[in-house]
């Protein structure tokens, strides 16, 4: 950017600034101002809507639009107050919140311990199955673990809630729509089997411990039935290799690589029926790539593009606590902030969440790469500045999507989640 423009000049002369490197890095023209660089011959008007300058934010172009002080990057920046620049991507950094105790994740187990006089002293220990079969004490009080079992309270709380709960905004950064735009969900479901003997070994080790047997009895239940089942139909001979199978008599015998698969097979030409079905395993966390476009058409929007991308990899990446003036030192690493993403619809001049698109949990910013030669060979502006860049991102949710989420406000809106 140069002074020759005259508004430009007279800005310049009234500022104070030092130099017009200082004025350049803090200049907002009005709405009536122009800003006119050397890699564009026309002048590119801008508005102002009482943003002051964010005095946290040490780099050029940042303005706070924010109470907290957060500052707001935007591109492309409207030439004209009437021009809408489009549907558009809103990412909302935010400071990592770990949970305040803990894990986050708590389990509470009541009517497992309880106080007994031991030897004329109280002490806390484990009431016994036994025990709780009894309506009343030796000493003739009511038993208050009468017919009562363990019992597991879980209190989980996620990333997603503590984040979207205690937010400490660092910096909004709205970029045009991505041309391609899509979000896939999947879960995990994997093949399980489990045949007559496991079965029945389960079935057996289930009865003695709902009788009130602990584990050593279990273990004798399931020894007696390895060595004396009946099979129903199968010949006697037959009957004892499949018990020997399976108590791993005759695995020992014939060495590691026979199986009881192959005992059965190879005596009685057939299986066990392995009761295959596909069970849930597990949930999938989503990801998002997105690719961004920058070509910027003035010096103004050469430092938001600058400073889009060196905000974006500075608060991807983690930090060390200390610095000693060449390197980051620290024997921890804390985690880097997190990102909360929104696309943004023009309805009526005004900005409103998109009705159909999909939302968002808490991302991490995983992935980020630039290419400063998107325009296929290397080129720049007198000032050094890409013509192109390609910015690439993949964004990561905290927490997976579950079917309640689609109840919530954010899950109402368009597709949900």
């Amino acid at each position: 950017m140069s002074l020759s423009d005259s508004k430009l000049k007279a800005a310049y002369l009234s500022s104070g600034a030092a130099n017009p490197k200082q004025f350049l890095g803090n200049y907002k023209p009005d709405s009536t101002g122009t800003s006119a660089g050397n890699n564009q011959n026309d002048s590119t008007k801008t508005t102002v809507n009482n943003y002051k300058k964010n005095p946290k934010f040490k780099g050029e172009g940042g303005v706070s639009s924010d109470a907290s002080g957060a500052f707001y990057l935007s591109y492309p920046i409207a030439r004209t107050p009437s021009e809408s620049t489009g549907d558009t991507l809103l990412i909302k950094c935010i400071e990592y919140q770990p949970p305040e105790s803990g894990l986050g994740l708590t389990a509470n187990v009541s009517n497992l311990m309880g106080e007994r006089v031991i030897k004329g002293e109280t002490k806390n220990v484990v009431i016994g199955m036994e025990e709780r079969k009894n309506e009343f004490m030796n000493d003739g009080k009511k038993n208050p673990y009468f017919n009562k079992v363990p019992k597991v309270d879980v209190d989980f709380t996620s990333g997603h809630q503590r984040m979207t709960e205690k937010q400490k905004i660092k910096f909004y950064i709205e970029l045009p729509a991505p041309q391609e735009i899509n979000d896939s969900q999947s879960v995990t479901w994997g093949e399980d089997t489990i045949n007559a003997l496991e079965l029945a070994g389960l079935a057996v080790a289930e009865e003695v411990m709902t009788g009130g047997g602990g584990v050593d009895q279990a273990q004798q239940a399931l020894s007696l039935f390895r060595q004396n089942a009946d099979f129903g139909n199968l010949p006697g001979d037959i009957s004892r290799i499949v018990r020997a199978s399976i108590s791993g008599a005759a695995i020992g015998a014939l060495g590691s690589n026979v199986s009881q698969r192959s005992i059965i097979g190879r005596s009685t030409g057939q299986i066990l029926n392995s009761n295959t079905e596909l069970l849930f395993q597990g949930v999938n966390l989503r990801s998002f790539p997105f690719n961004v476009t920058f070509t910027p058409r003035d010096p103004a929007e050469m430092k938001v593009v600058k400073q889009i991308i060196r905000n974006l990899k500075q608060a991807m990446s983690p930090q060390a606590g200390d610095f000693n003036g060449s390197s980051a030192t620290g024997m921890f690493l804390k985690a880097p902030h997190v990102f909360s993403l929104r696309y943004m619809h023009h309805k009526d001049g005004k900005k409103v969440d998109h009705p159909f698109l999909n939302s968002f949990k808490i991302c991490a910013l995983t992935g980020l790469s630039v290419n400063y030669t998107n325009a296929g060979t290397y080129a720049t502006y007198s000032d050094g500045t890409p013509v192109a860049m390609r910015l690439s991102m993949t964004f990561k949710e905290i927490n997976p999507i579950y079917n309640e989420d689609y109840a919530t406000k954010e899950g109402s809106v368009g597709v949900g989640y």
